[in-house]
């Protein structure tokens, strides 16, 4: 069920590239991991020929089909608004997010461009990610009345889409009405606080990991909470910080909040996509009209499951999973004043 009113199509629109991912776990005795003054590093004989133990595709991969993938599933009406090129990945990507039931009437196909396509290597938990954003003919689309969503939901875009998040801030100016959460990605991180002033400024909720909130600031605190108040200086009304547990620090202006890791007996399998997981869920109990404090009570659940499959979305859970789980554990898991 969705949340929009009778004359509106969508709850929420997600934005931002998307991809197909090769899942690669890798074995512990045919790799190394070493560290030195450039952190850990991971080293493998060049030339070589390396067996690996699985392999597993995401058809509709990246933060932006994540999220909508995790909007769908907790009930929402989503649209994606992207771009992919005609070609088989494509194809399957589309078909992908069908499934899901994820409106893709606002993904453009780009002829000339190539689909993006992203290699994730697996080992212990911990994934390296090689990427590769084509350069699209960005540009944002004509919304119908109908189409204008109540909440925009913009992640990660390639180094070329720079003027299109222009395009998405003029969008939002004129929509005022429209809330916006933003999931920063590598290289609107890279862009920097000034160039995109406009989409920090504008968001209702910013969440981002502590190696990002420390890129982002420009700060070198390894205390995630002493993040929050330059990322609050930023413009945004509410910000969340996680951590690589799914555990979270955050504000609202007024209050700070401890969000815990979600109570979990065995160790993760794959992080990729659990941090997307965070971010959407959160954003998803906004969505749905809940206070921020109560809200900050989802996401880690997601964050935990998605951790515990191979792949980005297989543990995305839908609304009666998530909320069982939190019944589950009952008084033992809550949201804290910070």
């Amino acid at each position: 069920m969705g949340f929009v009113t009778p004359a509106q199509r969508y709850d929420v629109i997600s934005v931002g590239d998307v991809a197909t991912d090769l899942f690669i776990r890798l074995s512990d005795n045919q790799v190394e991991r070493r560290v030195d003054e450039r952190g850990t590093l991971l080293e493998f004989p060049l030339g070589a020929k390396i067996p690996y133990e699985k392999a597993t595709t995401v058809e509709a991969g990246g933060s932006a089909a994540n999220a909508a993938v995790a909007f769908a599933r907790l009930g929402l009406r989503v649209a994606l608004a992207s771009f992919l090129a005609h070609d088989e990945l494509g194809r399957d990507l589309l078909g992908a997010l069908h499934t899901e039931r994820v409106d893709t009437r606002l993904v453009h196909v780009d002829s000339p461009a190539h689909t993006n396509r992203n290699f994730v290597l697996l080992l212990n938990g911990e994934q390296t990610i090689l990427v590769r954003h084509e350069r699209f003919d960005y540009h944002w689309p004509h919304l119908r009345p109908s189409e204008v969503p109540t909440w925009l939901y913009v992640t990660s875009l390639g180094p070329h889409a720079l003027d299109y998040q222009d395009k998405i801030a003029d969008w939002l100016d004129e929509n005022s009405a429209v809330r916006m959460a933003f999931q920063p990605g590598t290289f609107q991180i890279e862009a920097g606080t000034e160039r995109l002033a406009r989409l920090y400024g504008r968001a209702e909720v910013l969440v981002c990991g502590r190696t990002q909130a420390v890129a982002i600031t420009g700060g070198h605190s390894g205390d995630s909470a002493q993040l929050l108040g330059p990322l609050m200086k930023l413009g945004p009304r509410e910000v969340v910080v996680v951590d690589e547990t799914g555990g979270a620090v955050a504000a609202d202006g007024t209050k700070r909040y401890l969000v815990p890791p979600f109570p979990d007996s065995s160790a993760p399998l794959d992080r990729t996509g659990a941090e997307d997981a965070f971010a959407a869920t959160l954003a998803a109990a906004l969505i749905r009209g809940m206070p921020f404090a109560e809200a900050l009570s989802w996401p880690a659940v997601n964050f935990m499951s998605v951790s515990h499959e191979l792949g980005s979305q297989a543990g995305l859970l839908h609304e009666d999973e998530l909320r069982g789980h939190l019944a589950e554990m009952g008084d033992a898991y809550a949201v804290h004043l910070g």
